[in-house]
C-alpha cells in the first residue's frame, strides 16, 4: 500500500464523491465544458461563488488533475483554466446527472414534504 492509499477512501464510490461533490465543482464544470475560461469570466458566470471558494474549487480541480491553469505574462497576468482530457471524462456523467434532476427533482420535493407533514 503507498503513501496515498493510506489517506484515500477504501470506498471507489466515494473516491469518485469526493472530487465532484463540492458545492461549486459541477457549476465551474459546465463554465469550462465550451473550452478554456478566464477567471474573472468564471467569477462573473458562477453565481453566488466568492472569490475564495472559486480559488479553493480550481486549485482541487487542478490537484485532482480536472483542469489546468494557464497564466499569461500580461500586467497585471491573465489566468485561464481548462478541463484536462481527464476533466472532459467527467462530462458525460454530470450530464447524466443534470438529466435526472431535471427529471425528479420535482419528486423529491414532493418527498420531502409529505415526510416533514408526517414527522413534525
Amino acid at each position: 500500500m503507498n503513501e496515498f492509499e493510506n489517506m484515500e477512501s477504501p470506498c471507489h464510490y466515494r473516491r469518485a464523491l469526493e472530487i465532484v461533490s463540492g458545492k461549486w465543482t459541477v457549476l465551474v464544470f459546465y463554465e469550462l465544458e465550451s473550452g478554456k475560461r478566464r477567471y474573472s469570466d468564471l467569477k462573473r458566470r458562477v453565481e453566488g461563488v466568492t472569490q475564495k471558494m472559486l480559488t479553493q474549487t480550481l486549485l482541487q480541480l487542478e490537484r485532482d488533475g480536472l483542469v489546468v491553469r494557464y497564466v499569461h505574462p500580461t500586467v497585471p497576468p491573465t489566468v485561464e483554466y481548462e478541463l484536462t482530457p481527464l476533466g472532459q471524462t467527467l462530462i458525460g456523467p454530470m450530464r447524466i446527472l443534470h438529466q435526472w434532476t431535471d427529471a425528479h427533482y420535482d419528486s423529491v420535493l414532493r418527498a420531502r414534504k409529505a415526510f416533514d407533514a408526517i414527522t413534525s
